[in-house]
């Protein structure tokens, strides 16, 4: 592709020409589509409405955002397929009036070697140019010939300096950043499903986005046909994510979190102790549901007799049972199964009508099926099933629970799962997440979940073996992303074991990728958080960071503890960038008068920062997924204390001393719980 060249020999000059060309070229792609009149092609208004809603999509997706940078990187190319050629990369395509490219997008194959090249292979790239910007505004850049042997392999200045710069309001794209083993992820096929193991500040999360991103990219069609879908553990995480896809110009994922995903059948409006949760959670649920469901099912025990005028035709009860028992042998869904027996029934009778000479067509055989004695039948022997009040049964009556727990639960167990107080209705029930998970099941034995054609499951160790199911139901079709970090399992039903997790998924033939390097959090702050490794999650690799940034770890003792934590905030809000208090929830109330006296404004967590506040306060069961640029962390033994057993409370300590991209105090009045001390 040819590139115009200003009269300035000044190369900085030339890439700012570059990209004021680029800008008006998006403009002016972007004014093509605001002008597209619709009227002459649409043959009526759900036409039109159709094709405007998908003008609008475009329209935004075309949006020149002032401060994102149009294009961070070039490639000149040597030879072979590409001689001579040269192409910036960036967020999307921008094309030129005459339809040649002036930015491409980091998706397209051409863009792969700005991640995967090096000295060793620079595959036929002879140089890579990175481009610094501070807002919009492009102001260095920096150069590798990568296929110049006296020029040694050394760390980007500008790479590093966009991975450490501030993080203020939400989550931002990392597609300038992309190192080469989370590019491989991204670009991994649509068919398999791939399970991303990752301390904190890998980049996990970033690369799950990213893989959608991509993913979009490569299989537009199919995937606009099939949906997508991420799943985070909370409505905070959620939307400090959301920013990151948009900026990439895809509009129409979807967001969820697993509650969001099985709540439509029933309301949650209480809560399960814990060990019950457990129990509820726990993947032999899903035989007794099973079993509980089929329990509706009766085999026929007099025989059939239709009535078509003048004509009787009879089914003994043996081939009723045949029907019937073949059916429960093919073991399909309930509901699927109770719509194919009048029509099974419906064929029998037809057998008998075409022995007697006549000739009866597929009309015939539904008029018989809709037969009042057919439908007597298939009603005495196949009922329908409500998922919720089927659950609210096994919740509530002993006997029912009991007939069908037998082998799989203890007594001990069914007691824990029966409620103290049975409810009357679905209605007045008051049921808690894990309850919702159970209706969702039933649901799908009864009727076939519909299935997306990708699924990213964010912060996943944090689920039971029932909610895996769950979401495995929403992809046993398409595909997904698994993403977490077991360590960092905060639940009492967390998984040990993505083989586990994914068999319960539905996809135990998921390739298990596992990032080490980190990029967020300082050395000094993750080998101190690690020390908790050995005593919570043995045999986990620790995470190596990157990151050197001597002096961002502090520990306090203190005998004033509110007034040294907000003293504390004071400081960090004396630097750039966004400050994070994370403390047990417990402590929220009392941290939170504190700041309130001293005259600190703050947030809470998934607002967005204000000029008034960058400070968030945030509860510890509330940080996972979350960054600041610093961390405050007020006492640390009560957040471990603050969870049902240790391993726990040492999960939740862990999550939230990795929080920090720049900088972490710990203030403690009591002692710091003894795994923290160094070995």
């Amino acid at each position: 592709m040819s590139v115009s060249v200003p009269a300035s020999d000044d190369p900085l000059a030339r890439e700012r020409a570059h990209l004021t060309s680029s800008r008006a070229a998006l403009r002016a792609m972007r004014e093509d589509v605001e002008a597209l009149d619709i009227k002459d092609v649409t043959a009526n208004w759900v036409n039109a409405v159709v094709l405007g809603r998908q003008i609008e999509d475009r329209i935004k997706a075309l949006a020149d955002l002032s401060h994102t940078p149009l294009f961070f990187g070039r490639l000149d190319y040597l030879h072979t397929t590409q001689e001579g050629q040269r192409f910036y990369i960036g967020r999307r395509h921008v094309h030129d009036a005459g339809g040649d490219p002036m930015v491409i997008d980091w998706r397209a194959p051409v863009s792969q070697p700005y991640y995967q090249a090096s000295k060793k292979d620079p595959q036929d790239v002879g140089l890579r140019r990175r481009f610094g910007y501070t807002g919009g505004e492009l102001t260095a850049y920096e150069d590798e010939h990568l296929s110049d042997p006296e020029e040694l392999e050394r760390t980007s200045r500008l790479l590093q300096a966009e991975i450490e710069r501030p993080r203020v309001g939400p989550m931002r794209d990392i597609v300038a950043t992309i190192q080469p083993e989370q590019d491989g992820i991204v670009r991994s096929d649509l068919s398999g499903t791939v399970c991303v193991q990752g301390g904190p500040g890998t980049g996990k999360t970033a690369v799950g986005l990213h893989r959608v991103a991509y993913l979009l990219y490569a299989h537009r069609e199919r995937l606009a046909r099939t949906g997508t879908l991420v799943i985070g553990p909370n409505r905070s995480f959620l939307h400090y994510i959301e920013q990151v896809l948009p900026a990439l110009g895809e509009l129409e994922v979807k967001q969820a979190t697993v509650d969001d995903l099985v709540g439509g059948q029933v309301e949650v409006r209480g809560a399960d102790e814990a060990a019950t949760a457990v129990l509820k959670g726990d993947a032999r649920m899903a035989e007794l549901l099973r079993r509980a469901v089929r329990s509706h099912v009766a085999l026929p025990k007099e025989s059939l007799m239709v009535v078509r005028g003048s004509r009787r035709w009879r089914v003994p009860a043996y081939e009723l049972e045949e029907i019937v028992q073949e059916l429960i042998d093919r073991d399909i869904r309930y509901g699927a199964a109770r719509e194919a027996l009048p029509q099974r029934i419906a064929h029998a009778v037809l057998v008998r009508m075409e022995q007697a000479g006549e000739a009866p067509d597929d009309r015939v055989q539904n008029a018989v099926a809709r037969n009042t004695a057919v439908k007597a039948v298939v009603k005495e022997c196949w009922p329908p099933v409500e998922p919720a009040k089927l659950v609210l049964r096994l919740l509530s009556d002993a006997e029912f629970l009991a007939e069908h727990a037998e082998g799989l639960f203890t007594e001990d167990e069914q007691k824990l799962l029966l409620w103290a107080k049975p409810a009357r209705s679905v209605r007045t029930a008051k049921w808690s997440a894990a309850d919702a998970v159970l209706v969702d099941e039933a649901h799908d034995l009864v009727e076939r979940t519909h299935s997306l054609g990708h699924v990213v499951l964010d912060e996943a160790q944090d689920l039971s073996p029932m909610q895996y199911r769950a979401v495995g139901r929403r992809c046993t079709t398409g595909s997904a992303t698994i993403l977490g970090d077991l360590a960092q399992g905060t639940t009492p039903w967390a998984t040990t074991s993505w083989a586990e997790a994914l068999g319960h998924l539905g996809k135990p033939e998921a390739v298990v990728e596992e990032l080490t390097a980190g990029f967020r959090v300082p050395r000094e702050v993750i080998a101190y958080a690690s020390r908790l490794l050995p005593h919570m999650s043995p045999g986990l690799a620790a995470v190596e960071s990157v990151r050197e940034n001597p002096g961002s770890l502090e520990i306090r003792h203190t005998d004033t503890l509110d007034g040294d934590v907000v003293a504390a905030c004071a400081e960090a809000l004396a630097h750039e960038g966004s400050i994070g208090l994370i403390a047990a929830d417990a402590r929220i109330a009392p941290l939170a008068e504190a700041l309130t006296a001293a005259g600190l404004a703050y947030l809470s967590p998934g607002e967005e920062t204000t000029a008034e506040s960058r400070l968030t306060l945030v509860p510890a069961s509330l940080a996972k997924g979350l960054e600041y640029d610093y961390v405050v962390l007020d006492e640390p033994a009560a957040v471990v204390d603050g969870e049902p057993d240790e391993r726990t409370g040492l999960r939740r300590l862990y999550v939230a001393l990795t929080r920090a991209v720049s900088g972490l105090t710990v203030l403690h009045s009591a002692p710091v719980p003894p795994q923290l001390e160094q070995v």
